[in-house]
């Protein structure tokens, strides 16, 4: 993940901690700018997570929710602080969702049987509830709610896009693992074959993976946008492959690019569009993480204009 000076990290979240809003029973709107605001009762939360928000000054009619995933050794607060999501919350009037693991600077529950199953309890099950509770709170839009993430958010990411298929429109991840790659029964498990690239699978038996974790679900899944580096020594570059065969198994897709964009969405950055919901992000040059790039996350959604980024929309 990326490199982080720990005096600034401190200070980000001491920061957060001076300027807390107050508890959940008196609500706190519109919170100054940097500043996140923990909601300590958002139903119910089987792992004990952490849920903070960041709700702009002006918010839009029927706002769209985004839920972001820090990576691990990171915090709600540290994530924030690195990214221009709070500026841009401001600026677009959308609800911003910070989830946090129950210990700080622990990575996500991506492995148990309970976190990818629907409603199975683990770490999902917490963050959707989050979700719920800022679309009744805020009278947000439940056909505009976003899933990203960094590293174990990216992979928490692609399991929530696979658990709660029903609740996200779109997803965009950086740097993170197919959805039940990481698989070993245990919260909190480290898979050393997945991380190292040894766990491959075709198309259709992703898909068949992913469609154990919500049996009953038979509508769309949310669009799906893949960051990685080909120089990643965290998560082995076959990463990256496999996630598309699963994306590409889900929405019925060859898996083979029918569009490159060079340098798209930033130097060194490669775009390969495999239809209208699935796109891959190759980083040249890049190891562990491709950094978040918020505009081109936020233009995946719909959230930005698609005709500021026009490649971003096939």
């Amino acid at each position: 993940m990326r490199s982080m000076n720990l005096v600034a990290a401190l200070a980000a979240v001491f920061s957060c901690l001076a300027t807390a809003a107050p508890a959940p029973e008196q609500p706190l709107l519109a919170p100054r700018a940097g500043a996140l605001t923990q909601v300590q009762d958002f139903g119910k939360n089987p792992s004990g997570i952490k849920m903070f928000t960041y709700v702009p000054a002006k918010l839009a009619a029927k706002p769209p929710v985004v839920l972001v995933l820090h990576a691990c050794a990171w915090t709600a607060a540290s994530f924030f602080g690195s990214t221009k999501y709070g500026q841009l919350a401001e600026q677009h009037g959308f609800v911003l969702v910070f989830g946090q693991t129950p210990k700080d600077g622990d990575c996500w529950d991506v492995s148990s049987d309970q976190t990818l199953t629907h409603d199975g309890g683990g770490d999902s099950t917490g963050l959707a509830n989050m979700v719920r509770y800022a679309l009744q709170k805020y009278s947000g839009d439940a056909s505009r709610v976003y899933v990203t993430g960094e590293s174990s958010g990216a992979m928490m990411t692609q399991v929530m896009a696979a658990v709660y298929p029903d609740m996200f429109a779109a997803a965009s991840e950086f740097s993170g693992e197919p959805a039940g790659c990481f698989r070993t029964g245990s919260v909190r498990g480290w898979n050393s074959q997945c991380a190292g690239g040894q766990v491959k699978k075709s198309p259709a038996d992703w898909a068949a993976q992913v469609h154990k974790m919500y049996p009953s679900y038979t509508g769309v899944y949310p669009k799906m946008q893949v960051y990685h580096g080909d120089v990643d020594k965290t998560l082995n570059i076959n990463s990256f492959n496999e996630s598309i065969k699963e994306w590409s198994g889900i929405f019925g897709y060859s898996g083979t690019a029918k569009q490159t964009i060079e340098n798209s969405p930033g130097a060194r950055l490669t775009k390969y569009i495999y239809g209208d919901r699935l796109q891959g992000i190759w980083g040249h040059g890049f190891g562990h993480v491709v950094p978040t790039n918020e505009t081109e996350a936020l233009t995946w959604f719909g959230i930005l204009l698609a005709q500021l980024h026009p490649e971003s929309s096939p």
